[in-house]
């Protein structure tokens, strides 16, 4: 059982930056990929970014693709994202989530077996 941890989160204000990361309970090694999702008041849980095993691919939501990057390092059992130019919509309660399932199925269906509790992001305008 993988136990996921997020940190980083916090009071912003638009056109600002902030760097979430996410901590794994026990090595992830190069088999899980992660990715952070996004949860606002009201709305769906949505796919914001994804890497592989190895980070040497990913995959983002063009919501935020040229502003957020994702990043690993595996040594460390963490995640980043680096979120800029933020905007008062990108408001919402940030996730990590990780599975080991292959690449390519994770790349197509964007779903994840393991979810960490979440971080709060604000945005002020």
């Amino acid at each position: 059982q993988v136990q996921l941890v997020e940190s980083g989160g916090g009071l912003v204000q638009a056109r600002g930056s902030l760097r979430l990361s996410c901590t794994a309970s026990q090595s992830t090694g190069d088999s899980y990929a992660m990715a952070w999702f996004r949860q606002a008041p009201g709305k769906e849980r949505e796919f914001l970014a994804a890497i592989n095993g190895n980070g040497g691919s990913s995959s983002y939501a063009d919501s935020v693709k040229g502003r957020f990057t994702i990043s690993r390092d595996s040594a460390k059992k963490t995640v980043y994202l680096q979120m800029n130019s933020l905007k008062p919509e990108d408001t919402a309660v940030y996730y990590c989530a990780a599975d080991p399932r292959p690449w390519p199925l994770i790349r197509w269906d964007r779903k994840f077996n393991y979810w960490g509790q979440g971080t709060q992001v604000t945005v002020s305008s």
